[in-house]
């Protein structure tokens, strides 16, 4: 396949060809660096390494250049990191059982410029050839500015899709904003239980990340045992560890257009759950 940019990193685990790899994916995870995938998208990874006939797909689009760094890593170029991080996510990927990962190479800049269309073409072609079922992708109200447009760019990739080719369900997950706040009953709370090994290992694979400055491997496990906790006041805890996610596939099914509008509902939903319960009890 022709990519915008000439970094383009793909790597298939078993060693198939590319095209066996987009024909085998059931599960897709669009993320914006490398390590969000086995932050947010675990769920489908763990999915599929489960079901075996399942394929998951990883595709990192940024070039991961400008992240933090410590340490041992204090000194190292930008240059130099993007190789480091691209080698990581093959080691996730084969850790994880992926039927493929691509990093896409794309600038950060170019990815908050919401006129450049060389992201969302790149995500197009593999969406149209890979037609996975399940799309995890970064929820839009996270916090990082490169995170929401990696969002925007994968909606509107997929929304140039035929309809009847388009995933079946996309998911906004966790990075950098829980989703703690938004309403039980909108919350797809997805049960990864069972597998904290295998969560931990996709997560401290990314040394550069973890040893450089950002104990993402605590941090997320963290979450989902807190998620899975408060997660119902009243009961006792039917799952150790959960992810929070977003239904974005309002967005791409043609019921819904106004994305503005579509995450309006969810925080004001919440600004009255709050302004509510003080009434009540004040």
């Amino acid at each position: 396949m022709d990519f915008a940019s000439k970094k383009a990193d793909i790597f298939v685990p078993d060693g198939a060809s590319l095209e066996t790899a987009l024909a085998r994916t059931t599960h897709m995870g669009i993320g914006a660096h490398q390590d969000d995938l086995e932050i947010m998208a675990f769920h489908g990874i763990l999915e599929c390494v489960r079901a075996g006939t399942k394929g998951f797909f990883g595709v990192v689009v940024s070039d991961g250049a400008g992240s933090p760094r410590m340490g041992s890593y204090a000194d190292v170029t930008d240059g130099e990191m993007q190789k480091i991080r691209n080698k990581e996510q093959q080691k996730a990927a084969s850790i994880g059982n992926y039927s493929a990962s691509i990093v896409l190479g794309h600038p950060t800049s170019s990815l908050k410029d919401p006129n450049n269309g060389n992201a969302v073409r790149d995500l197009h072609s593999l969406l149209n050839a890979a037609k996975p079922s399940v799309v995890y992708t970064h929820n839009l109200a996270d916090k990082h500015d490169t995170h929401v447009a990696v969002a925007l760019h994968t909606i509107k990739a997929i929304r140039e899709m035929a309809p009847a080719e388009r995933p079946k369900k996309v998911y906004g997950c966790e990075v950098w904003r829980g989703l703690d706040w938004m309403d039980d009953a909108d919350k797809a709370a997805m049960n990864v239980s069972g597998a904290d090994d295998l969560a931990a290992s996709l997560i401290r694979v990314h040394d550069s990340q973890v040893a450089g400055g950002k104990r993402y491997d605590l941090a997320t496990l963290g979450r989902r045992q807190a998620n899975a906790t408060y997660f119902a006041a009243h009961s006792t805890d039917e799952a150790d560890m959960l992810i929070f996610a977003m239904d974005l596939t309002p967005l791409v099914s043609g019921d819904e257009t106004g994305i503005p509008a579509f995450i309006a509902r969810h925080t004001e939903k919440f600004s009255r759950d709050i302004a509510d319960r003080l009434s009540r009890l004040s």
